[in-house]
């Protein structure tokens, strides 16, 4: 089964869409949709983002962790860091806050693996794969159950979380995002 959605249909699945993980690879370099914001823009001129801990998201990922779900993340980063890289992990804490577990590798390591290029995408319970099409203006995404898919989904997911450390210690390891 595949289905092409809105991106914004992903916001289903972590209310009501997924029983028990929810698991992300993002290996882009730069978000647009972070770029377009004002946070964004005030954070390259060296303003610390705030933590908005109302946010729909930061809420239902609250709502999410108490019943016992994960959620969970492993971003790629490069050497040296994006912007786009460095204000994500300035946003993390946020995230962390809310009951989510980021974890963070570097780009060398997971080509070394063999997924640095597998693209973006969400797991939800080993058994629905969700692409995201950066380039499709509609900005929509391919909503998967085959088998094929959703097994190199899970091995890639098992590799970069075996490989990729806790927030906390990798930025002890790199320079202030600020």
């Amino acid at each position: 089964m595949s289905d092409v959605v809105p991106a914004a249909q992903i916001l289903e699945y972590f209310r009501d869409g997924f029983e028990h993980t929810a698991w992300r690879l993002e290996t882009r370099r730069e978000y647009a949709a972070d770029q377009r914001t004002e946070e964004y823009q005030r954070f390259l001129r060296g303003i610390a983002p705030r933590n908005d801990e109302d946010s729909p998201w930061y809420s239902n990922a609250r709502a999410q962790t108490a019943v016992g779900k994960r959620i969970e993340r492993v971003r790629l980063v490069d050497e040296p860091s994006t912007d786009n890289q460095r204000y994500l992990l300035a946003t993390t804490p946020g995230n962390l806050t809310a009951g989510e577990d980021i974890r963070y590798l570097r780009r060398s390591a997971a080509a070394a693996l063999g997924f640095a290029d597998d693209g973006d995408f969400w797991l939800f319970d080993s058994r629905v794969l969700a692409r995201f099409n950066w380039t499709d203006a509609d900005r929509r995404m391919e909503l998967t159950t085959d088998p094929e898919q959703v097994l190199r989904a899970c091995q890639v997911r098992d590799a970069a979380w075996h490989h990729a450390i806790r927030y906390e210690e990798f930025t002890s390891r790199v320079p202030s995002p600020m």
